[in-house]
């Protein structure tokens, strides 16, 4: 069992301490740090753990830390955390700048440790459904909106809501991004609050994603099309459908569609698989101790991290250039 401290204890802080204790198994909460004393009474007392007085001395007695601190500390507390030598999970996204994330993402190197990103959405049950299923999409679509709060306006819509889907985007389409279109408007904040982005990459696949944390109603759906394929995904209410092309009829299956081509017939499949409900954070957490016990590759690993954070702030610049921009 791993003994782990969390750093900060917020709104999500509180949720991962929470997560910790059910996943009890493979964790051992030792304590947690938080600089502000009222909150670190309260939660202290609310989850009946320790709250240390400073982060080096809960470093001290950790082989785990879980980062749910705000972005802009990221690196510090992870670099302490690394230098330490302790196993790190750090909420999304990975760093404030993407500098500061190659120089993590060396470190962790240096030291041979895991480093997990806590890119929930991965862990989500509509996409833990299609486990086993050969992703090859060449036209993505992803719509994730949001109602208003003010908390999390402090940065653009990228970093704050579209950086889920383009940490999808970037684990299912095998192939480098060779450009990027994009528009984005401050509506309530001084930052994007919605954004549109098209992504070519090298293999000719096409995403085009939109995100907006000013909308009326709430939407986290994803569309993917390959060949002889289309899959959507609903993110908000965890549902899965996946329409399959035939050129022969499929004796397993019930129900099937014909449909008439230049080719000749072709047969239409949906299948709308079980779908497993999990706590994701809890899920994430535990393979991420599975990843350091049996010295795995994290499911979300820092150079994933890295990888989205990079396209969020090339998406950022280019819209703040309003100009298209031509990948190296």
């Amino acid at each position: 069992m791993l003994k782990i401290g969390v750093l900060g204890a917020g709104h999500l802080g509180k949720i991962h301490l929470k997560c910790i204790k059910l996943a009890d198994q493979h964790f051992d909460l030792i304590g947690f740090h938080d600089p502000d004393p009222n909150t670190a009474r309260a939660v202290a007392e609310q989850f009946h753990t320790r709250a240390f007085d400073s982060i080096d001395d809960l470093l001290q007695e950790v082989d785990v830390i879980d980062i749910v601190t705000p972005t802009t500390t990221h690196f510090t507390v992870a670099q302490k955390a690394m230098e330490a030598g302790k196993h790190v999970f750090i909420e999304k996204p990975l760093t404030h700048t993407v500098t500061e994330a190659e120089k993590l993402l060396v470190l962790s190197q240096e030291k041979g440790i895991k480093v997990q990103v806590g890119h929930v959405e991965r862990f989500n049950p509509a996409l833990l459904a299609l486990e086993g299923i050969e992703l090859d999409p060449m036209f993505v679509e992803a719509h994730r909106l949001a109602i208003f709060n003010p908390r999390g306006t402090d940065v653009s819509v990228i970093l704050d809501l579209m950086i889920h889907d383009l940490d999808i985007v970037l684990s299912m389409v095998k192939a480098p991004v060779a450009q990027v279109s994009a528009s984005g408007v401050a509506v309530v904040s001084d930052t994007p609050d919605i954004a549109n982005v098209r992504l070519e990459f090298a293999n000719g696949a096409v995403a085009n994603l939109t995100a907006s944390r000013i909308s009326l109603k709430q939407m986290r759906k994803v569309r993917l099309f390959q060949q002889e394929a289309y899959i959507s995904l609903d993110f908000l209410e965890k549902q899965a459908q996946i329409v399959r092309l035939f050129d022969q009829p499929q004796e397993d299956r019930q129900n099937m569609m014909e449909l008439s081509t230049k080719d000749g017939t072709k047969y239409i499949t949906v299948d709308m698989p079980d779908i497993e409900q999990v706590n994701a954070i809890k899920l994430e957490l535990e393979t991420f101790a599975e990843s350091i016990i049996h010295d795995k590759r994290p499911r979300v690993a820092i150079e994933d991290g890295y990888q989205a954070l990079k396209l969020a702030h090339q998406i950022i610049d280019v819209i703040e250039n309003q100009t298209n921009k031509i990948l190296p």
